[in-house]
């Protein structure tokens, strides 16, 4: 009986988040014609004729009026054709699958760090305010916020690469001297623990070290500040000062009845954490030289490659969606009442 309301709420929310994702393909399509530049000239060269140009855009359908553009467009979406890259000839469906591994796993393992750090903080600093955990907290809640990715990952380079020699030199997912190991999930971490290689899996560790550490510090901030404040507003109701008096631990105050309590803030904000890092990957790719979706993006956008830019953010748009419905039904094993509501 739940696992069909549970079915019925995911097709329910997967069938709600179709025409948000028709309007995020239709608002990019519009976006990208309107940007400046023309892609029939970049692609044909500085010394190419009017002539070229025209047939050059010709080829690319970029003759036709806006419309038809977006009707032909919507037609090979629908049959699960996204394209073809100028930039690299090859179908952009591909080459999303390809990259769509190395991003999730640069952003998986940002996360991993910032939850790991994050949330101890905020905990410690609810239950210890004025002291160092709270400064802290504070401390790297402002770092995170005010300091752009790109900057932290550059400064990071400069000191663990540059100065210290700790990293290695940040030039993708593996160093030029280590073989990839065959390909299963595409988590090179993962492949490489499959295929019992642990030389591979250390040197792919210490390549994701410092991006991961750079997203963490952006994601760390809000989820210590929102731990923080969930935390002190659990512990200060009336079923906590009862739960002392009753006589019950300090573990079971915290953990049980108050942490358990401040984890649907928490939630929410992991949620939208998770969102802004698939955004920050983009210059964190582009400094690290990760072979991400983001990367890939960045530089079909300044070569005005209009069908990467359109699968990126189609990609980026539906694993948003899938993401609130996961974060939706975590709420339902954190408090049935969320369950129910739903």
């Amino acid at each position: 009986m739940r696992d069909g309301r549970t079915l019925r709420l995911l097709a329910g929310r997967l069938g709600a988040a179709l025409p948000s994702l028709l309007g995020v393909v239709v608002i990019t399509f519009l976006l990208m014609r309107a940007l400046p530049g023309d892609p029939a000239a970049f692609f044909a060269g500085p010394a190419a004729t009017p002539q070229a140009v025209e047939e050059v855009r010709h080829k690319l359908g970029l003759d036709r009026s806006l419309p038809a553009q977006l009707t032909i467009y919507l037609r090979d979406l629908a049959h699960g054709d996204l394209g073809t890259s100028i930039t690299t000839g090859q179908p952009v469906r591909t080459e999303l699958i390809n990259r769509l591994p190395a991003s999730l796993e640069l952003t998986l393992a940002g996360l991993f760090l910032a939850v790991l750090v994050g949330v101890p903080l905020g905990v410690l600093a609810a239950t210890r305010p004025g002291s160092l955990f709270d400064h802290a907290s504070r401390l790297v809640s402002t770092a995170g916020v005010s300091l752009p990715t790109f900057f932290t990952g550059l400064l990071l380079i400069y000191v663990f690469y540059f100065k210290l020699g700790w990293a290695p030199a940040p030039m993708g997912r593996l160093d030029s001297f280590t073989e990839a190991p065959r390909q299963i999930t595409g988590f090179l971490l993962l492949d490489s623990l499959l295929a019992r290689n642990l030389s591979v899996f250390w040197s792919s560790a210490k390549q994701l070290t410092l991006p991961a550490v750079t997203l963490a510090l952006f994601a760390m901030a809000p989820l210590a500040r929102m731990t923080r404040a969930a935390m002190l507003s659990v512990l200060s109701s009336d079923y906590i000062r009862t739960a002392r008096a009753a006589g019950l631990s300090r573990f079971q105050v915290l953990v049980v009845y108050g942490f358990r309590n401040a984890l649907l803030p928490v939630l929410t904000t992991l949620g939208m954490v998770f969102s802004f890092l698939l955004g920050a990957n983009v210059l964190v790719e582009k400094v690290f030289a990760w072979p991400g979706l983001g990367s890939f993006a960045l530089e079909a956008l300044i070569s005005s490659d209009y069908a990467p830019v359109q699968g990126f953010v189609l990609v980026m748009g539906t694993v948003f969606v899938l993401l609130n419905l996961f974060i939706d039904l975590l709420y339902g094993l954190v408090d049935p009442r969320a369950k129910v509501s739903a």
